[in-house]
């Protein structure tokens, strides 16, 4: 019998012998997972199915707010591809630089491209700047005082766009009742390198196929401050964007409160609606990314929104939701996950720990193997070029235990050291002043 052999046989004997430990995970799949996919897969089909009856029956005009610091030269792609939509209202362009003083290269770029596209029908570029940096949050509400025009649409400076994207935006707002609607991101730099690629996966499912599903059932759980749209009345009204880290979960969460006490309101998510973007393409550099957007969850969830965090001011719907899949999914389960893991790892045998990896693995894999058949044949708007990454499926499993380790790590890291306060997102001053939660 070759080694091979014998550390196969030994796994399946220990699978046969021991059991117990591996069968717990089970109400984990049937309690959580197994609804999450239900849930995202019948709102995909449902959204397919009356995708035809959706039209762009007005054209609201529209104000863009591009957020930069430190862009540099990349801004004037992402005003090119703005200038460039495919619309016939009238489109708003508000450049706005933090820290224009200290960005000097992302300043002269932002003004080439405003003069660029000075005589542009239609079209009007603004250049705001703000000569001390503030952070992203005064980036988007000066932004906001500015804006003129019927919707604003959030776009970070490091972001193109297709030329269909207003208009396809323009068809969900169609629906008066919709406030709000998130707009897909693709990762532009998929082929650079192994992490790339699995983020790029990581957007079409988690993201891109899951907000789709999720927004058709009205529990859409957050929209992107890298893409999103807003009726400009409605994000007045709401206080527009709220110092402190994670501003687009925290507007998102006001937006379902808003929705609350307005029923018939929803907030939608427009997956043909694209955005690209460049994704970390080295493990510190994703690593630090993470580390802030989890631990703002935390943050968000069960500090700022604690006592929002109620039927009476989300409905039963949004509040079970967010509960399960915002709080006991994100915050407490890659807690337990890593002590479940540590314990297993310090307790059982190799071949035991290998034979639950094993099972884990399986059934993780089955998962994401028909939520990327979902994406392709009912979301993507780019199936051909989309499939090639099927290949690197296999792969995916690992990656997205190893990102909940890193969930887990974030959690611990926001609990002991309030990591929110310490976002490159806003100069430390101006975290340091806002209000402690």
């Amino acid at each position: 019998m070759s080694e091979f052999e014998y550390i196969f046989y030994s796994i399946i004997g220990m699978i046969s012998e021991d059991t117990e430990l591996i069968f717990i995970l089970f109400p984990i799949m049937i309690l959580i997972e197994m609804p999450l996919f239900i849930l995202v897969a019948s709102g995909v089909l449902r959204w397919s199915v009356n995708l035809s009856e959706l039209e762009a029956t007005s054209c609201p005009s529209i104000s863009f707010i591009i957020t930069c610091y430190g862009e540099g030269e990349a801004i004037s792609e992402t005003i090119d591809t703005l200038v460039e939509q495919i619309y016939p209202n009238k489109i708003e362009i508000l450049v706005v630089v933090d820290g224009a003083k200290q960005n000097a290269e992302t300043y002269q770029a932002a003004l080439y491209g405003a003069k660029k596209h000075q005589h542009k029908r239609m079209r009007t570029v603004k250049i705001i700047a703000k000569w001390q940096r503030g952070g992203r949050v005064s980036t988007l509400n000066a932004g906001l005082s500015e804006a003129k025009n019927d919707l604003v649409i959030n776009v970070d400076g490091d972001t193109s766009f297709d030329n269909n994207m207003a208009w396809e935006m323009a068809k969900q707002f169609s629906d008066p009742n919709v406030l709000a609607s998130g707009g897909a991101l693709r990762v532009r730099n998929w082929d650079a390198n192994l992490l790339t690629r699995m983020q790029s996966l990581e957007y079409m499912m988690s993201m891109q196929t899951g907000k789709t599903g999720m927004s058709n059932w009205g529990v859409l759980n957050n929209i992107s401050g890298a893409f999103g749209a807003f009726r400009i009345e409605v994000i007045k009204r709401v206080g527009g964007w709220d110092t402190h880290t994670a501003e687009d979960l925290d507007l998102t969460m006001r937006l379902k409160q808003y929705k609350g006490r307005h029923p018939n309101s929803r907030l939608a998510f427009t997956p043909h609606s694209v955005g690209h973007t460049d994704a970390p393409d080295t493990l510190k550099i994703l690593l630090m990314q993470r580390l802030r957007w989890d631990g703002d969850l935390l943050f968000l969830f069960l500090r700022k929104h604690k006592q929002g965090l109620s039927p009476s001011l989300l409905g039963w719907g949004n509040f079970v939701y967010t509960l399960v899949y915002g709080v006991i999914q994100n915050v407490v389960l890659p807690l337990l996950m890593a002590l479940f893991s540590l314990y297993v790892c310090l307790s059982y045998p190799i071949t035991f720990v290998l034979s639950m990896l094993l099972f884990i693995y399986l059934i993780y894999i089955t998962f994401i193997v028909l939520t990327f058949s979902i994406y392709i044949g009912l979301v993507s708007e780019r199936p051909k070029e989309d499939i090639k990454l099927s290949i690197w499926l296999p792969l995916y499993p690992i990656y997205a235990f190893f990102m909940r380790l890193i969930t887990a790590f974030s959690m611990v890291n926001e609990i002991t050291r309030r990591s929110h306060e310490e976002s490159s997102m806003a100069p430390w001053w101006v975290l340091k002043r806002g209000k402690r939660f």
